[in-house]
């Protein structure tokens, strides 16, 4: 039987004592979190849902949404994240789209619901709420489950059922959903568990957003592998590196803003994170000054991964690392890329042009989205939408993501280019190009940048050092502006296209 829901119950079986989650002060066996997850599921049969119904969780991080996830699978429920920071529209969108027959959301986030009912949005029938004060309509997740003292009805689930629906963050435009099967979260256990060296006597930590696809990377090896998983309401740099230190943590997964903060903090030592056998960077590219300060510190747990939840990961692991430092690594096995031109034709090595892949976790489609699909997925291949080369030894150099291509005077410029440069400077820990109208090039680039804590220079000297540390007179920047924060999504992605925005109101008030 292929279905990841499974999972808990082998190790409820066999390791029923030992504590498989750990969050804000509790400690979970797998016994005990098996009986939570088996009455979950049987209380969603009870409501009526049934194989392949979706269910919507709107939640931030809490033992209840791991739950959920494992209690959706284990009954062939198809669970579809969505983001405790989407606004109303947002939400009546991914409603209507995957058709959710159930809800399950947090009191702090009814002002959100309030807004669809108010705007005469559908909503589910079904809806609960974490224990508190719910809107009315709404069950309590508790008081359901403590009514409940059957095990499940067990489903025949096939492995190319859909397990979740991931909707993309919305970065470009109306989101979409996409289809995970049972037998792609196998794989990543498989493949990922093998990769990093996940195993029994792991301890996994995860201080990012669960709803947010990157989670699980490192979620599904700890399921097959039955370890120890801990995980952070929110993430405070202080408080991770201390947890890793007292919880002797052998696995974590970052995005780069994260990791600018971990850098940053006065705890961050090579003692304190000597546990650490993986600290793995995702989401966005990790700047390579950051890359260079890491080696120091931890050496031979750092990891790069670049990839689409659409299905398609290259991963820059810690042998390659310092030979390979400006690249995003090679294929995991079983797994195929290429670099094409705008016709699709294969370019040689050293050729810039985008990125495709394909793999064992591909995804199967968007969710009735068939046209879409079939411009994504060409032939079995991936458009990723990324520019990149394939170097001479076979390692994927990320250039740029085409929407964020700026062509000034008629040429290419690729902001992260201008990025590494900026975050060479002493004072600066993240910076985000993009690009704005120009009379007389087109497009010019503009730099956002983020202090480091301590750090106060003026915008103009920044300007005037990045300018003349560039390696072409068209990557030169016509502005920066220093800002407090970046505007993120879930996944802590910098919304470039909000940064626009900002600085584009704000010129022309």
């Amino acid at each position: 039987m292929l279905n990841v829901g499974s999972l808990l119950g082998h190790w409820a079986r066999y390791r029923p004592d030992e504590i498989t989650v750990a969050f804000a002060g509790q400690r979970i066996s797998f016994i005990q979190h098996n009986r939570r997850v088996q009455r979950c599921a049987t209380a969603l049969q009870g409501l009526g849902l049934r194989h392949g119904d979706r269910l919507a969780v709107m939640l931030p991080n809490c033992i209840e949404l791991l739950e959920l996830y494992r209690a959706c699978a284990l009954i062939g429920l198809v669970m579809v994240p969505v983001s405790p920071m989407l606004q109303a529209s947002g939400l009546a969108t991914v409603l209507a789209d995957s058709g959710a027959a159930a809800l399950v959301t947090h009191p702090s986030l009814q002002a959100t619901l309030a807004e669809l009912h108010t705007a005469g949005s559908d909503l589910p029938r079904h809806r609960w709420c974490m224990t508190g004060a719910g809107a009315e309509g709404y069950l309590h997740y508790e008081s359901l489950l403590a009514n409940v003292d059957t095990t499940p009805v067990e489903v025949d689930v096939d492995p190319d059922d859909p397990c979740q629906i991931m909707y993309s963050s919305g970065t470009t435009g109306a989101p979409k959903g996409i289809v995970i099967t049972h037998r792609i979260r196998a794989m990543y256990a498989l493949v990922f568990s093998a990769h990093f060296g996940i195993d029994a006597n792991s301890v996994v930590m995860h201080s990012g957003s669960l709803v947010f696809n990157g989670a699980f990377v490192t979620m599904m090896p700890s399921w097959l592998q039955g370890c120890r998983y801990l995980l952070d309401a929110r993430f405070s740099a202080d408080d991770f590196i201390q947890t890793i230190r007292r919880e002797a943590v052998t696995h974590v997964m970052m995005v780069p803003s994260q990791i600018a903060a971990v850098l940053d903090s006065p705890h961050f030592s090579a003692d304190a994170l000597s546990s650490l056998k993986m600290l793995c960077s995702v989401g966005s590219p990790l700047p390579i000054e950051h890359k260079h300060r890491l080696m120091q510190v931890v050496p031979h747990a750092l990891y790069e991964l670049y990839g689409l939840t659409e299905g398609f990961f290259t991963i820059l692991d810690n042998a390659d690392v310092a030979a390979h430092p400006g690249t995003v690594g090679r294929t995991l096995p079983f797994s195929e890329m290429r670099i094409a031109d705008a016709e699709g034709c294969e370019l040689l090595a050293g050729e810039t042009g985008e990125i495709l892949g394909r793999g064992p976790v591909l995804m199967p489609g968007y969710y009735q989205q068939p046209e879409l699909t079939a411009n994504t997925l060409v032939d079995g291949w991936l458009r990723t939408g990324d520019l990149g080369f394939i170097d001479e030894h076979g390692f994927l150099n990320l250039v740029d993501r085409k929407k964020d291509l700026i062509i000034s005077g008629g040429v290419n410029v690729y902001p992260r280019d201008i990025e590494e440069v900026a975050c060479q400077h002493p004072a600066v820990r993240e910076a985000a190009v993009f690009g704005v109208p120009d009379p007389k090039w087109g497009e010019c680039p503009i730099a956002a940048l983020m202090l480091r804590p301590g750090e106060s220079i003026e915008a103009q000297a920044l300007l005037e050092w990045i300018n003349a540390n560039v390696a072409a007179r068209f990557q030169r920047l016509r502005d920066v502006v220093v800002l407090a924060e970046f505007p993120r999504n879930i996944a802590g992605k910098t919304l470039k296209r909000e940064l626009r925005r900002q600085y584009l109101d704000t010129e022309s008030a």
